[in-house]
């Protein structure tokens, strides 16, 4: 039985009776329409019902038109009736569309909850892990992540991500892997032993986002692994930024050693300033001594090429070396104090020395 059917029926034959095309409401037929049931499902569901019922109107309209007495007779009628039809039809289309259209809203904010709740650890880790495998992650498992930003801001359905994502998935189809954006960002999440999704992913993200930036955390096992690989990931790239790296792919296990560098920032504060504070006593400050040592040590401590990045004659970079070991009392081409010299200047570029004061 189909009870919902009696408007769209009764609705005819008071068409046919009155000459009136809006007998029935229309709102209440859309109403009736555009509220599926909860789960998934609700837009096919919500589709099945409505062509049961117009098959349903169909089926019933031909005995109405045989009795008299329900459909009267009359030149209006026919007119009446398919106007009546047509606002049937129109309001199960605009039901469908809305209906659709909720159960949408409904899953993408199921998902970006879950994202949120994933990347900030803030949910109870036994529910998460059951949620999570909705979305195609086993959380049992090591996962890693990857993070890439561009030049502007991203969410999901724009461009950039949406392309990205058509390469991965026309590469490696489904293979639990999660593609979002968060905070302006590309992320994928991918099972810790596929290296080559991730790595196909920073490919896809630098050419996708003009030359921008991939950072990969390493895999971390069990619940709290995504967590722990994202801020990985995000600290690559602050790190990144921070040091003036060039490199568009980055990789949280090739960056170890400096998270051990700052982790005692107080002593590492004091280096700097032992190391290198006289500099600042250098006509011009010490921020042109600093980009020497720094291009001098990027070169592997050969003054041609430390010489050609800073686009300076191999004299005058002889000449800062030499000023800097006056100044300090070490000497950057004496393997002694070499190691001293350059963990410094790698401690001043973490702590942003000297524009910030230490």
């Amino acid at each position: 039985m189909l009870p919902r059917l009696e408007l769209p029926v009764h609705a005819l034959r008071e068409a046919a009776c009155h000459g009136r095309g809006r007998g029935m409401s229309c709102a209440q037929c859309r109403r009736r329409t555009t509220e599926p049931p909860n789960g998934s499902s609700a837009c096919g569901r919500s589709m099945s019902l409505q062509t049961r019922c117009f098959a349903r109107l169909i089926a019933v309209a031909p005995s109405t038109f045989r009795s008299a007495a329900a459909w009267p007779a009359g030149p209006a009628s026919a007119d009446s009736v398919l106007a009546a039809v047509q606002q049937v039809t129109d309001a199960f289309a605009e039901g469908f569309e809305r209906a659709q259209r909720q159960a949408v809203r409904q899953e993408e904010a199921a998902r970006r909850e879950f994202i949120d709740d994933l990347l900030y650890g803030r949910s109870d880790l036994g529910r998460l892990a059951e949620r999570a495998e909705r979305f195609g992650l086993r959380l049992s498992h090591a996962h890693a992540v990857a993070v890439a930003e561009g030049p502007t801001a991203y969410e999901e359905g724009d461009p950039v991500p949406r392309q990205v994502e058509r390469a991965l998935i026309s590469r490696f189809g489904d293979r639990s892997i999660l593609l979002t954006t968060k905070d302006g960002r590309l992320l994928c999440i991918a099972p810790g032993p596929q290296d080559e999704v991730l790595a196909h992913f920073a490919k896809q993200a630098h050419a996708a986002t003009d030359g921008g930036r991939v950072a990969i955390g390493r895999p971390q096992p069990g619940p709290g692994g995504v967590v722990h690989s994202y801020e990985e990931a995000l600290n690559a790239l602050e790190l990144a930024e921070r040091l003036e790296l060039e490199d568009p792919v980055l990789r949280a296990a090739d960056l170890l050693v400096y998270p051990v560098l700052t982790r005692d920032r107080q002593a590492m504060a004091e280096l700097v300033l032992a190391t290198l504070g006289p500099l600042t006593t250098a006509r011009g400050g010490p921020q042109p001594l600093l980009d020497t040592l720094t291009a001098y040590f990027d070169s592997g401590c050969v003054a041609a090429e430390a010489a050609r990045r800073l686009t300076l004659s191999v004299r005058a970079l002889t000449y800062r070396l030499e000023r800097i070991h006056k100044l300090t009392g070490a000497n950057p081409a004496d393997p002694a104090h070499r190691y001293m010299l350059q963990t410094a200047v790698i401690g001043a570029r973490l702590l942003d020395w000297p524009t910030e004061e230490l």
